[in-house]
């Protein structure tokens, strides 16, 4: 939970307003974030923990299981290379 996770060099982050939703964009790939996906990754700045990332959205969303989703969502995209 130490883990400092930030956008991985050539991922960006950006809100489609006409589909309503937040996308990576990768080199030769689009990724759509789905629900609060966009809202995780925003706090992934570097300088954010995922410990602080799960408080900062547990106050936000009181009752939601994000003490075991956003550390799971997050170990996903940093599988895929998407987050450093």
């Amino acid at each position: 939970m130490s883990w400092r996770p930030a956008l991985a060099r050539g991922v960006v982050l950006r809100h489609d307003r006409v589909r309503g939703t937040d996308l990576l964009l990768l080199p030769e790939r689009v990724v759509v974030l789905h629900g609060a996906g966009g809202a995780v990754v925003r706090l992934c700045d570097g300088a954010h923990a995922v410990a602080d990332i799960v408080t900062e959205l547990g106050g936000r969303h009181p009752g939601a299981p994000v003490d075991a989703d956003v550390p799971e969502f997050l170990a996903a995209l940093r599988k895929e290379g998407w987050l450093a």
